[in-house]
């Protein structure tokens, strides 16, 4: 039998930690690789940009590799990446070390220029694929968005992590200076759960609105080029189908934060529950988040049993 290897586990309930537990070595305060998780935050900062009038969801973006004569991917729009659904060859299989995922996290030193360098295999809007390069390419569009290399290096902590209350959160870049917004941010997980308390309170925060009006609405309609209807933008809608064994089904209004090796963020608003579990799970099979969550809810509204 393969370990689960949980690192942490952090419930919120109506606004306040009702249960919490950390592997030997870890305390509250410890920062943790979200992986994936990382994407939800990256939703947050294009939002955040969009609510100052500074980028626009159906407008293309703008990417120097795509403005040649006649290159369709110049009509690929914000809307797109945020939705997996760009048309972008992307090849996603971890378990490939010559896969463009894992090319573009270990091997190349601009992670937005080579997954903006792909080829078009469909139509912007039409397919959807899971690609941790749609996430490298937003990083890049704000990195441009943002002009200043000091505005656009300060830009996550002083217009997200600071407002929010996460003093542990770290960002990486590439070699280039570009966020790796796919993939490489670390924070405690009392941190991680502010983050989905954003979402649980509609992208408000002590009473200022950080993330647009209706943008939690946008990020977890599903998207239309999914026929699974699984996913959103950049947070998923159902838990993945490797972490999710049991039978029992969710509140239909629950959506998650996910990352390699069993990292969750799950928001479940009518229950006014916000669920953080962290580890090091590489057989993601062993992991069974929606009986994990359905326990968690269970125990919540029968405490006493």
């Amino acid at each position: 039998m393969h370990p689960k290897r949980t690192q942490a586990l952090v419930v919120v309930h109506n606004g306040r930690i009702v249960a919490e537990r950390y592997a030997a070595g870890l305390e509250p305060a410890t920062p943790l690789i979200g992986w994936s998780i990382t994407k939800s935050v990256t939703n947050a900062l294009i939002g955040i940009l969009v609510k100052e009038g500074r980028l626009s969801l159906l407008s293309p973006v703008a990417v120097q590799a795509w403005q040649g004569q006649d290159d369709a991917r110049a009509s690929i729009t914000l809307d797109d990446l945020l939705r997996m659904s760009s048309g972008l060859r992307f090849d996603e299989d971890m378990s490939n070390p010559r896969a463009d995922v894992m090319q573009m996290l270990l091997a190349v030193g601009d992670t937005a220029a080579y997954a903006a360098g792909k080829d078009l295999t469909n139509m912007p809007g039409t397919v959807w694929r899971y690609s941790s390069g749609a996430s490298s390419i937003l990083s890049g569009v704000m990195r441009h968005t943002l002009r200043e290399d000091t505005d656009y290096l300060t830009f996550p902590r002083r217009a997200l992590f600071d407002r929010i209350g996460m003093a542990s959160a770290i960002l990486e870049t590439d070699a280039t200076g570009t966020f790796v917004g796919s993939s490489y941010m670390y924070a405690s997980a009392r941190d991680w759960a502010r983050f989905g308390l954003l979402y649980l309170k509609d992208g408000v925060c002590s009473g200022e609105r950080i993330l647009p009006e209706d943008w939690v609405k946008y990020t977890t309609t599903p998207a239309p080029a999914d026929p699974k209807k699984s996913y959103g933008a950049h947070f998923w809608l159902q838990i993945p189908e490797e972490y999710r064994r049991s039978n029992g089904r969710l509140p239909a209004d629950a959506y998650h934060a996910v990352g390699h090796e069993g990292q969750f963020v799950t928001i479940v608003p009518s229950r006014e529950v916000v669920i953080v579990r962290l580890g090091h799970t590489r057989y993601p099979n062993i992991w069974d988040q929606s009986a994990f969550v359905l326990e968690v809810l269970a125990a919540l509204e029968h405490p006493g049993r």
